[in-house]
């Protein structure tokens, strides 16, 4: 089934397919991130291959972990900034006729133009028929595909078709290397050439390569392309070649002759490799000899769709939906689709987190935040080995979380709200409001609560597994020191007679500072805390698992002593939550201390002014105030807790803590909350469908399929454009795959306890736990 036509998007849905029946220039950046093609080790944004960057188109090939530092001066200081580097555009391909203009959408008047995104076999297909100046009518067949099964490959295939002339057409593939790190705008006023070209080439009659190396990180890349030019009987068409070097871009120019209504067919495929790659020698040497060895379109397409075939047997979910529509399937399709992009079988032992935004693009600059706290549940029961590797990510960077802890005067490992290459901070110093231009301080690095994230992760991990191998060589270890980092930042108040966590930010962002105070960091965030409570608990819990000899040999390892971790059962069961009264009287759990003597905001009054309030932080900042004022959060927060823990094991938590926590005061918790919240993030709606579905499930459906309709809609007004929302398509998958199901993993034992909303008539999904596959 297919759903109409937008006739503001020109968009369509099939099962496996997202459509666009037109070309509209204002939807090309958002296409161009939707239609990303990638297999975990490098992505390539779903730009028109004659296009350069400017405008409304964006090219862009993004390395899994690719990165590269650069300073710039602002504002009187000196910053420094790790990006995800945009790295030489494989793509450029074009043509003319009889010496005239290059092909451009501009100069001819198109008779139907149609680009479909193939999820089911990763392919991005597009179908174009236009007239010329001259009133030549052709044809254009374009299909491009980024090898699933081969990760270092890629290619494209066009067929061009001439329908009421004959005549000479002059072909042109290239490498451009001149590219920048130009696709978000707030950056531009940072230094951005991060590339330098070391070599340009052509290898073989057909082939040209060009190698590259980022300034900073010196990471080597080179890539090859061969292209190659059949008639109508699949036979090499006769043509005449010359090579065009300008330094820092190379081409081949292929000149040809096209016969009426006999189509000519062009293939390009790609090879490349960099200096991070295992089993090479150099990254030239192999990208040269492996261009000249590839098999044709033809042939490494069927061992790409075939990889596909096997991604998607693991992966599907299948819904069905009250409604006669396909919308939610294909949504769904589309959010598994881009995180098997970003993170698939090529990212096993290759050492890269998971970003925020995919490598769909250049927002956060590449870097890995908490979002993998939404993403890993999804993989970890269906493919764990992803999840594994991620995690060794954050393993391989323990020591630099180790140095991050004591340069800030505490103990045990502080992992950095951003990382990048090497596991230091890489939260920028300072960041643009785009709204007003200025430049402001940024202490959002003081969300500590990514550490939390990352335990929370090692033991869902390890839930769901079983590894033993790995919670006694890597997850036992990390637990241990995140648990002492905690134990570390909690300080004892005498007057309450419980421990505090000052100087923090919460999920929310929008609250950095106290109302007139210049200290950045506000006191004892409850999502804070209670992760940390739960965390001391399961890293003592993880040592129960395993053997003697080991737990020995960590503690050792870590000094770690009985005393230390009584400290750890004393903090545990006496940490502070702050509560305040909600309109009715009723308690909640406060958002911080002191968060019920802020300001209410005019919604209605904001709203009615700017429409879009979601990023109300900058609206404020542009007007000389700051959400610090109010009650009013960008995402969820408090609410996060029953999204992570559910009401019964949070229940337990708070009751270790001598607090009570009802089913009364969840419902309490998110009205209060929800009303008071811009959700500026796109994670905040999957955590109110969670947290909604266990109270309300049609409510929650709704906020589930707002949530689903994110990035497709680019709900929030440009930013898909720079990069999926990674964590939120995660999200979306994993509410139908544990929430609508009721799927717990509790102590080696995997509980269902379904509870579909009435618009959800059925799902049908294979689950592997302990090894065990489920369907």
């Amino acid at each position: 089934m297919t759903v109409a036509i937008s006739p503001t998007t020109g968009r369509s849905l099939r099962e496996f397919a997202l459509l666009y029946h037109d070309f509209l220039p204002s939807q090309e950046p958002l296409r161009e991130a939707l239609c990303v093609l990638g297999n975990g080790y490098f992505a390539t944004r779903g730009a028109l291959e004659w296009v350069r960057a400017g405008g409304p188109h964006y090219p862009g090939t993004y390395l899994a972990g690719g990165y590269n530092r650069l300073e710039t001066e602002i504002s009187g200081r000196v910053v420094e900034n790790e990006d995800l580097v945009n790295w030489p555009n494989w793509l450029p391909l074009t043509f003319r006729v009889e010496g005239g203009e290059w092909f451009s959408l501009e100069r001819v008047t198109l008779t139907e133009y149609t680009q479909e995104l193939d999820m089911r076999r990763g392919l991005l297909n597009r179908t174009l028929r236009f007239t010329d100046e001259a009133g030549r009518e052709s044809e254009l067949r374009t299909r491009r595909f980024v090898h699933m099964d081969k990760a270092h490959l890629a290619g494209l295939e066009w067929t061009l078709t001439a329908r009421n002339w004959s005549g000479t057409v002059e072909i042109e593939s290239g490498i451009d290397g001149s590219v920048q790190n130009a696709g978000v705008e707030r950056y531009r006023a940072l230094n951005a050439k991060h590339l330098r070209v070391l070599a340009t080439g052509a290898s073989s009659e057909h082939s040209i390569y060009l190698t590259c190396e980022t300034v900073q990180s010196h990471v080597r890349m080179c890539q090859a392309v061969r292209t190659e030019v059949f008639d109508e009987h699949d036979r090499p068409a006769a043509a005449e070649r010359r090579t065009l070097d300008s330094g820092e871009e190379i081409a081949q120019r292929i000149v040809c002759t096209l016969e009426q209504n006999k189509p000519l067919r062009v293939e390009k495929v790609l090879a490349l490799f960099t200096s991070r790659d295992f089993a090479i020698s150099e990254p030239e040497v192999e990208a040269r000899e492996r261009i000249e060895r590839l098999e044709s379109v033809e042939r490494l397409l069927e061992t790409h769709t075939e990889a596909w075939e096997r991604l998607w047997h693991r992966s599907a979910i299948k819904i069905e939906v009250a409604q006669p529509s396909c919308e939610a399937q294909t949504l769904l399709n589309l959010h598994i689709f881009h995180m098997l992009q970003t993170t698939s079988m090529n990212t096993i032992d290759w050492d890269a987190g998971v970003p925020a935004r995919g490598w769909h693009g250049e927002a956060y600059r590449g870097h890995i935040f908490w979002d993998e706290i939404f993403i890993f549940p999804y993989m970890n029961l269906t493919l764990p080995e992803l999840t594994r590797t991620l995690l060794l990510y954050r393993y391989y960077r323990l020591e630099q979380a180790r140095f991050n802890a004591r340069d800030a005067g505490f103990r045990g490992a502080m992992y950095p709200w951003q990382s990048g290459s090497n596991g230091r901070e890489e939260t920028q110093v300072l960041h643009l409001n785009p709204k007003s231009g200025r430049w402001l301080p940024d202490h959002t690095h003081r969300q500590r609560h990514v550490n939390g994230a990352i335990a929370y992760n090692i033991w869902q991990y390890y839930e769901a597994t079983g590894d033993l191998e790995f919670l006694t060589f890597y997850g036992a270890e990390m637990l241990l020191e995140i648990a002492r980092f905690w134990a570390s930042v909690a300080s004892y108040d005498a007057c309450r007679g419980r421990y505090v966590i000052r100087h923090v930010v919460g999920p929310d962002e929008f609250h950095t500072h106290y109302p007139g105070s210049d200290e950045p960091g506000l006191d004892n965030n409850t999502y804070t805390n209670v992760l940390a409570v739960w965390t001391l608990g399961t890293a003592k819990r993880a040592l129960e698992h395993l053997d003697e000899d080991r737990t020995q040999e960590l503690c050792q390892k870590l000094d770690l002593t009985d005393e230390e971790f009584n400290r750890w059962e004393e903090i545990r069961r006496r940490m502070f939550v702050p509560f305040h009264a909600d309109e009715t009287g009723e308690l909640v759990p406060s958002q911080f201390e002191g968060y019920e003597a802020l300001d209410e905001f005019d919604w209605d009054g904001y709203r009615a002014t700017y429409g879009d309030i979601q990023r109300l932080d900058r609206i404020l900042e542009a007007e000389g105030d700051a959400p610090d004022h109010y009650k009013a959060s960008k995402q969820a927060d408090v609410l996060m807790l029953f999204y992570l823990f559910g009401h019964e094991q949070l229940e337990a938590l708070f009751a270790e803590m001598g607090y009570e926590l009802t089913p009364r005061m969840r419902e309490r918790t998110l009205d209060y909350y929800s009303r008071r919240t811009s959700h500026g993030s796109t994670l905040s709606r999957v955590v109110n469908a969670w947290v909604c579905t266990c109270m309300d499930r049609e409510h929650g459906w709704d906020w589930f399929t707002e949530a689903l309709r994110s990035d497709i809609d680019d709900i929030q007004g440009g930013t898909t454009s720079e990069g999926i929302h990674l964590g939120a398509m995660a999200g979306t998958v994993d509410l139908v795959q544990r929430s609508y199901t009721g799927i717990e993993m509790r102590d080696g034992v995997l509980w269902f306890n379904p509870q579909l909303p009435g618009s959800l008539k059925r799902l049908k999904t294979r689950l592997r736990y302990h090894g065990h596959w489920l369907a």
